[in-house]
């Protein structure tokens, strides 16, 4: 009986432990989180070390993310540092139980890799970051410490020594503070949960003047407007892609873990770098006093794989990025221009190269202010994101813009050329199928397939489908609206019942075919036939 009391209470024990080690990891992100707000939201150990896991993974890897995961990709980040710090903690615990100075001072390990991650971002603002990550882990620690002694009891020392049982001593097993550590651990819970929730409102509500400065917008009318929508732009056919994207369901790829949140009241753009005449400064005001233009614009995404869902259009308005730069006296290299790269930097670090000859080669990159007829969505880059027809979205589209600095492609590689990405990314001709999905079961008889095809700042000449391996059939193209937007297309298919594989692929209007060659999306974005396996019924 003595040594099943025995075995029970170490058991009890080292359960006790590994709660511990999770309320002593709990305090520490609990803490972090409401030093951040004295700091900055971006400094927070889990936004930090996210970030900087970003950084770090193999492009291919992030290419997988996304390609499995969506617009997840950085929930599931988030909740594999979570699960991983516990796992963590759990084992800390249990250490502290036989080493309870070395096990305590191991939760010193969060504040080393929550501090080094937030140091080390491009947008941080110096060791100040640190602080977080470093005060949460010192309280964690202490925490670890004091419950720790309530198990072990006040006659245990545990320098270096295990803390093992002792079997010759069964009434000692019951002398650890039972009642002691109820009560340590249940005040360090809910202390540590009201100052996580403290944290997060004072965090919360430092984003409160950037939503109360995008309410205040008011877009003025662009001295230069769009063309009207064609009216057969938009083809009448179910499960097709809408011409016009809505705003909340706009695709969204980027590293930011938090979306950044800026005062447009505060926020300042930079233009400055090699061949600038005289630096330019504009505030949020300045841009709207300007003369704006508005246009239909598609975006695509490097990362979208053949027939995936990373593009979008929308109605943008903002300032022609070419005349900025002429005000900077900026000229393009094929006038003599000493810069042929522009780096766009954002106010979460990230880094963007654009070639300065397709700035100013006269089609309508600009900043953007507006979208589909209301200021950004911070998602999307309020108040300010770059954006430039006819290149892939990591080389044009900087969200949350704050400097533009003239430089080479010699001088300076940016975020995603230094992780294997071309530094030059016209988009492809691409086309894709909407409707039948994959493995669908439509009905003998016609069937309309229908889709997108898109070549920016080229257009669309032609689309054609193909059923199993028969001849390529011409589809029906809706009017183009402009060769900056994408170009729906459909075809009445009468389907014989079996399985079919049906096929699409488009011509642009220099003529180019898009090419049958599958390749990955890294380094300059996929290309290859979609194609859609169905059965007729």
């Amino acid at each position: 009986m003595t040594t099943v009391r025995i075995t029970r209470n170490a058991l009890t024990r080292s359960m006790l432990a590994a709660l511990s080690g999770l309320l002593a990891g709990f305090a520490s992100l609990a803490v972090a989180e409401l030093v951040s707000a004295a700091v900055r939201p971006e400094a927070s150990p889990v936004t930090a070390v996210g970030g900087a896991a970003i950084d770090r993974t193999p492009a291919g890897v992030k290419d997988w993310a996304i390609r499995n995961f969506g617009e997840d990709d950085k929930l599931v980040l988030q909740l594999g540092i979570v699960v991983t710090l516990a796992l963590f903690a759990l084992a800390v615990g249990l250490l502290a139980l036989r080493y309870r100075r070395a096990g305590s001072a191991a939760v010193l390990v969060f504040g080393v890799v929550g501090t080094s991650a937030a140091i080390s971002r491009p947008d941080s603002t110096g060791l100040v970051d640190g602080l977080p990550s470093l005060l949460g882990s010192v309280v964690g620690a202490v925490l670890l410490y004091v419950l720790i002694g309530r198990l072990t009891g006040p006659h245990r020392d545990t320098g270096g020594e295990p803390d093992g049982e002792r079997a010759d001593e069964p009434e000692h097993e019951a002398g650890w503070d039972r009642r002691g550590f109820v009560i340590a651990a249940t005040a360090a819970a809910a202390a540590s949960t009201a100052a996580g929730a403290v944290g997060r409102a004072l965090n919360s509500r430092s984003s409160q003047n950037a939503v109360a400065s995008r309410e205040a917008v008011t877009l003025p009318k662009p001295a230069s407007p769009a063309q009207p929508i064609p009216a057969g732009a938009q083809l009448r056919v179910r499960g097709i892609s809408p011409f016009t994207t809505p705003n909340d369901s706009f695709y969204r790829v980027d590293t930011a873990l938090v979306v950044p949140k800026v005062d447009a009241n505060s926020w300042r753009l930079r233009v400055h770098g090699k061949g600038v005449r005289r630096d330019l400064e504009f505030t949020y005001q300045d841009l709207l006093e300007r003369p704006l233009i508005e246009r239909e614009i598609t975006l695509c995404c490097v990362s979208n794989e053949v027939g995936g869902p990373y593009i979008g259009h929308a109605r943008w308005i903002g300032v022609r990025l070419a005349d900025l730069l002429k005000e900077a006296g900026v000229k393009p290299p094929s006038r003599g221009g000493e810069a042929d790269q522009i780096i766009a930097r954002s106010v979460d670090g990230m880094t963007l190269g654009t070639p300065v000859e397709d700035v100013m080669d006269g089609r309508d990159a600009m900043l953007a202010v507006g979208m589909n007829g209301e200021p950004l969505p911070f998602v999307n880059g309020f108040p300010v994101r770059m954006l430039v027809p006819g290149l892939y979205g990591y080389v044009s589209a900087c969200k949350w813009i704050e400097d533009i600095e003239l430089t080479t492609f010699d001088d300076y590689d940016a975020y995603w050329v230094k992780r294997k990405w071309a530094r030059k990314a016209p988009i492809k001709t691409q086309s894709r199928i909407d409707t039948p999905k994959p493995f669908g079961r439509p009905e003998a008889g016609t069937v309309m397939v229908a889709g997108v095809a898109w070549a920016q700042h080229r257009g669309i000449e032609k689309v054609e489908i193909r059923v199993d391996d028969g001849p390529w059939r011409p589809a029906q193209l809706a009017e183009q609206s402009t060769v900056d937007t994408w170009r729906q297309w459909s075809y009445p298919w009468k389907a014989t019942p079996g399985g079919h594989t049906l096929t699409v692929r488009a011509t642009d209007r220099t003529g180019e075919l898009q090419t049958e060659k599958r390749t990955k999306t890294v380094p300059d974005g996929a290309s290859g036939w979609h194609s859609v396996v169905v059965t007729v019924d």
